[in-house]
């Protein structure tokens, strides 16, 4: 968990992080270099969830090499899935990193929405979403192990 006490913001308890996959956490369907490592080290403190349309159909060779099972969308509203799984969790309990169309209301449901800069690009929709935009998912992890950073950023 990852307590935040943020000035003129108020405070959160963040239990649960939310992956979108293709464009976030893998390109073309296949994760990006040092992923499985990295999110390990993150479930030592957040619950990490995975969700993905699978556009690229590879999500379960992604799931094997993580050792977790991805929450698969059925296809059409997407975005709509995306953001009722937020909501099912407790958006307020909610860190969610995403950078698609698909992935704004999402970003906007959880108490912490990141949006990433990734090789398939950033989609304002979800640019505007987010409270915080990252310029790739590592450093948005960092961010993660570093709440002090999010602190410094949110605070008014």
């Amino acid at each position: 968990m990852i307590d935040l006490t943020i000035p003129g913001a108020g405070t959160a308890q963040i239990s649960h992080l939310v992956l979108d996959v293709n464009g976030t956490i893998a390109i073309d369907g296949t994760l990006l270099e040092g992923m499985p490592r990295a999110i390990a080290s993150l479930q030592n403190r957040l619950d990490v969830h995975l969700i993905t349309a699978d556009t690229h159909d590879r999500q379960d060779q992604i799931d094997h090499i993580l050792g977790m099972k991805a929450v698969r969308l059925q296809p059409g509203d997407e975005a709509v899935q995306k953001a009722a799984f937020i909501r099912q969790l407790g958006g307020s309990s909610c860190a969610a990193i995403g950078q698609g169309a698909n992935d704004a209301l999402m970003l906007a449901e959880a108490w912490l929405g990141i949006a990433v800069l990734s090789p398939e690009g950033l989609c304002a929709d979800a640019l505007a979403s987010a409270r915080i935009i990252m310029p790739d998912i590592f450093s948005a992890f960092s961010l993660l192990e570093n709440p002090q950073r999010i602190v410094s950023t949110l605070r008014k």
